[in-house]
């Protein structure tokens, strides 16, 4: 696959804020993660759309092309930051302007519902996207792991050849050894929900896949995962990476039993040389890693959950 790379951000740039999937209901956050992002030495430019609510799906998303197409069209704007998830974004992905995307390649930040664009993008174009932290839901107010990520993933082309997971997140083996391929995946609803269409991208043989989700009971989770089995994407991956499957409290301990059980179900439909592994810091979580999606990376883990992960090259251009 040829990939499109980003310009890393420098001191100065302008970052685009946009709102293609739900909108806040907290505008204090909007304006905190505007001043955290000022304070950081970056200029901010809201999209015209920005917030806005419209209960009509047709007119929200003519607003949420409109504001995407202008920050791509922008040559003063240097990334693009989502405001949220939520829902909305796959609406969307057939009315995209993938030509001007190509001809503009930047910075894209966003998960969850946000899953959606960075796979359209990288299926269409190649374009190398990130899921990591957006302004409503953690850059009001970062904590200093998921903040150095950010940072470092968007500024320093050298930053993604070593991801240090959270401390307090422990590295649970699934399948053990080293590979190497390309990392594809997201929030596991919407990665779901996008396979079989043109927007899902086409990695036979190299798809590292990394998944998350919030406020999914078990047996959705499974089948979702069941979903994608069912679709091949398992039989043909060089690695599954799970990360958190939050609910906002801890699971029942049956539950969590269930979660743990369902998680070696699917790593056994790997290639017996693919690697699995549970515990990543990605997810609806305070300490959150920043992932490139599309990049080409290495993965290791050792059976009692030693662990080590980085891209093969940089994901933004000097």
């Amino acid at each position: 696959m040829k990939t499109l790379l980003p310009k890393a951000l420098r001191a100065g740039d302008t970052i685009g804020l946009i709102s293609p999937s739900s909108h806040c209901a907290y505008p204090d956050k909007i304006n905190q993660a505007v001043r955290y992002l000022e304070a950081h030495g970056y200029r901010v430019k809201a999209s015209r759309y920005l917030n806005c609510i419209d209960t009509d799906p047709a007119i929200a998303d003519r607003q949420k092309l409109h504001d995407i197409h202008a920050m791509f069209s922008d040559p003063a704007v240097h990334a693009i930051v989502c405001l949220r998830g939520g829902a909305g974004a796959t609406r969307l992905l057939g009315q995209l302007d993938y030509g001007l995307i190509a001809a503009n390649p930047k910075i894209v930040v966003g998960y969850s519902d946000i899953t959606a664009l960075s796979l359209a993008m990288l299926a269409k174009v190649g374009l190398i996207t990130f899921s990591g932290p957006m302004l409503a839901t953690e850059l009001y107010e970062p904590d200093p792991y998921t903040e150095e990520h950010f940072w470092g993933m968007l500024t320093s082309p050298a930053y993604s050849r070593s991801l240090i997971n959270y401390e307090h997140h422990p590295i649970t083996c699934l399948q053990s050894g080293t590979v190497e391929g390309r990392l594809l995946g997201g929030n596991l609803s919407v990665v779901t929900s996008l396979l079989g269409t043109p927007y899902f991208p086409h990695i036979e043989g190299e798809a590292l896949l990394f998944f998350e989700d919030v406020n999914e009971p078990v047996y959705r989770i499974d089948r979702m995962l069941s979903h994608v089995g069912n679709a091949g994407l398992l039989t043909q991956a060089k690695g599954l990476l799970f990360g958190y499957f939050s609910t906002g409290t801890p699971l029942p301990v049956a539950e969590e039993q269930r979660l743990q059980y369902s998680m070696e179900y699917y790593s056994a439909m790997l290639p017996p040389d693919a690697v699995a592994i549970r515990g990543l810091s990605f997810g609806h979580i305070r300490h959150m890693m920043t992932m490139p999606v599309g990049a080409r990376c290495k993965l290791h883990v050792a059976a009692d959950g030693l662990f080590s992960f980085g891209t093969l090259e940089a994901v933004v251009r000097a």
